[in-house]
């Protein structure tokens, strides 16, 4: 089985209450319906009818775990055995106490997997809003953020910049004038994660019925923008390391909250390596003038080195293209078909031993 999931401790199968999910009762609006709250809508239903629904009601999966997953419906909120290919934020159909079907995603964020076994990891399904969170130090890279985009872009997911600590510095104007420069398309929030300003600053997105997910590195304040959006402590938060930007991993596996206002976020533990694959689409978008401008290479497999009548190298010589952007470009590019065509490889290593496999149970059976 390619995709792989955080691993975490292997509880017995049960069915439990998770509070920690849920807003207080008081705050909950009673008149939407639970399922919407979830994040439940017409994509998902469209794919079921009324016999089905009343046969194998809906559940979300909020937490995914080595041998199980954490699913979250109107009448359902337990464990359940993990079947192939599911991931955090999935709608399943459950028969029971088992998943019968994984409902199509609307959206699907991944990455090859870190190691050196070419596996695909999802990280997220049916995400409307990923913020992309960076603090306003050492921590902020624009070849990193470049990354997220791509991966929210090959995802058809909204991504957010959102950029904390902006109270602990003095070039706050820099930092946002980088990271607008990255996109156009993409909006830049700059905040304190640690005062109310989220609440106002990212109510645009966190609208009832929809899911949102922080991503970034750990210790740029994920789990205080879920505490500041719930009104209360969710998520367990730790101080930067002292000596430098780095910080502890506080979440250690990804799992969803619902907040009052009747919207999911998901909280995520920081990712020190984001090896793309399967995002050649997000590449070209980030840098959708780099990619219009190799249109006009005199060669359709211009590698933009040496080859005559190269735009992009024209660019470069005139000063019209920044070179640092220009290599970032190259190496994503670089890697993204690397990996891609690694994991292609595999697919097909795989399909192989099966079939291998299948023959000699076909001969053992003779």
């Amino acid at each position: 089985m390619e995709p792989t999931c955080d691993r975490v401790e292997n509880t017995p199968l049960m069915t439990r209450n998770y509070s920690a999910f849920l807003p207080p009762v008081d705050k909950i609006r009673q008149d939407v319906p639970f399922l919407t709250k979830l994040g439940w809508q017409t994509f998902f239903s469209q794919q079921t009818d009324v016999d089905e629904l009343a046969a194998t009601p809906p559940a979300r999966v909020t937490q995914v775990h080595r041998n199980s997953v954490h699913v979250i419906g109107e009448t359902v909120d337990m464990k359940v055995p993990i079947v192939p290919d599911v991931t955090i934020g999935d709608w399943v159909l459950l028969d029971q106490t088992s998943i019968s079907r994984v409902l199509h995603r609307s959206s699907l964020i991944k990455r090859r997997a870190p190691g050196h076994d070419r596996a695909v990891q999802y990280i997220a399904a049916n995400i409307d809003t990923a913020f992309l969170v960076t603090s306003c130090n050492a921590d902020f890279k624009v070849a990193r953020l470049e990354r997220y985009i791509a991966l929210a872009f090959e995802a058809d997911v909204a991504p957010v910049i959102v950029l904390t600590k902006k109270d602990l510095t003095d070039d706050l104007t820099d930092y946002i004038a980088q990271a607008q420069s990255i996109s156009e398309t993409v909006p830049v929030v700059a905040l304190n994660a640690k005062s109310d300003e989220p609440l106002e600053a990212l109510a645009p997105w966190c609208k009832q019925g929809q899911t949102v997910a922080f991503l970034g590195s750990s210790g740029v304040g994920k789990s205080t923008l879920v505490n500041t959006l719930a009104g209360r402590e969710k998520a367990e938060t730790q101080d930067v390391r002292a000596g430098g930007s780095k910080g502890r991993h506080t979440t250690t596996h990804r799992h969803l909250h619902m907040m009052p206002n009747g919207s999911v976020v998901m909280d995520t533990p920081g990712m020190r390596e984001l090896q793309l694959t399967d995002a050649a689409g997000g590449v070209a978008e980030v840098f959708a003038d780099l990619f219009e401008l190799s249109t006009q290479c005199k060669f359709n497999d211009c590698a933009h080195q040496s080859e005559p009548g190269c735009a992009v190298r024209a660019a470069l010589e005139n000063g019209d293209l920044d070179h640092d952007r220009f290599k970032r470009w190259q190496k994503l590019e670089a890697e993204e078909r690397f990996n891609t065509a690694s994991l292609s490889d595999r697919r097909q290593n795989d399909r192989a031993f099966h079939k291998a496999i299948k023959e000699i149970q076909k001969h053992n059976r003779k």
